[in-house]
């Protein structure tokens, strides 16, 4: 059997841990599963409850809070296994929420990541916002999921019990290839957090690698446990992390004219905060256009770079259509519409 690491980045998630841990150890208790939490500089007294509470929990110590994408880049250069998965502090595991998955992955060499079903904790019927069963792009590079279309959430009615090619895994609950998480050099750590888990899926596809939903696993995520949905930082940073993978990753073709669209419905979404008073909203997403431009620069060194090894260009995971405009215009909230 493969090794596999677990491995949990906590900050200041002493509750969460007390919550959630007992469901990770209780269901990974094969010989070769190792859970580890990297503990990214914490203030709270969590090294002290797991060193207390969790023998069988391995705890590396990061000297700061180096922020998602670098948290895990510098704890994984200290891991060895064949697989890691990377959990979110606030996921419950299910009973053999791991086998299925693995055994997806040992079926083909070019399988790079994987994902297993994530449904909400506080409702159970329901898909959760991140991750759902499987991750896409729209044509205009917005991320949406199999049972969840920017805010709204399906109930699982097994529509959705088919494990399948996707473009995308959650970084709520991902499953990688040791070997490729450094191949790839990990996440981009100007990121810092948020969509650094799509933008290294998308560097994998473009070099030929699959990502893969797998239905015969789920795990129930609560959501919102490092920064708040209501947080102007999580709106800047999803708004310039978008456009950083973008400008990263798409084909040349493509590059001018999406980002044109995507100004221009930027600007819109600015102006919709502004109107209804969210000017704390409006100020995070014109921020975010100046950290992308402030970072150009460094963004052509990262494309050149990366179009350099690019094996496709086009996939079929990336829509031909608008998530925005079809929720906001025709009303549809479903993947399968």
């Amino acid at each position: 059997m493969p090794s596999v690491a677990i491995v949990i980045l906590n900050w200041n998630g002493v509750e969460h841990l007390s919550t959630f841990l007992p469901s990770v150890i209780q269901h990974s208790t094969q010989d070769n599963i190792r859970i580890i939490v990297a503990d990214n500089g914490s203030t709270d007294d969590s090294v002290a409850i797991l060193t207390k509470k969790y023998p069988e929990v391995e705890i590396l110590e990061l000297p700061e809070n180096y922020g998602f994408a670098k948290g895990y880049n510098e704890a994984l250069k200290q891991i060895q296994a064949d697989y890691y998965i990377l959990l979110n502090s606030d996921v419950e595991v299910t009973d053999n929420w791991i086998n299925p998955v693995v055994n997806l992955m040992e079926q083909e060499e070019q399988i790079a990541c994987c994902q297993p079903k994530v449904k909400a904790w506080k409702d159970k019927s329901h898909f959760e916002h991140a991750g759902a069963a499987g991750g896409f792009l729209d044509k205009f590079g917005y991320p949406l999921c199999r049972g969840r279309i920017l805010d709204y959430a399906e109930e699982d009615k097994g529509q959705y019990d088919d494990s399948r090619s996707i473009f995308w895994a959650t970084g709520a609950c991902l499953f990688i290839k040791a070997s490729l998480f450094h191949k790839m050099q990990g996440f981009d750590e100007d990121f810092w957090a948020h969509m650094e888990e799509i933008d290294l899926c998308w560097r994998l596809k473009n070099k030929g690698y699959k990502i893969m939903y797998c239905a015969q696993s789920t795990v129930y995520h609560l959501g919102g446990a490092s920064l708040s949905y209501q947080s102007p930082l999580k709106v800047l940073l999803n708004f310039r992390n978008n456009l950083f993978m973008l400008y990263k990753n798409l084909p040349a073709k493509k590059l001018l004219p999406i980002l044109l669209v995507r100004f221009i419905l930027d600007g819109v979404a600015a102006l919709k905060f502004l109107a209804t008073g969210e000017f704390n909203f409006f100020k995070a997403v014109w921020k975010s256009h100046m950290q992308f431009y402030q970072s150009l620069s460094k963004l052509q060194q990262k494309r050149k770079a990366l179009e350099k090894q690019r094996l496709i260009n086009e996939h079929e995971e990336i829509l031909d259509k608008s998530m925005i405009l079809n929720f906001y215009l025709r009303g549809i909230k479903t993947f399968k519409s």
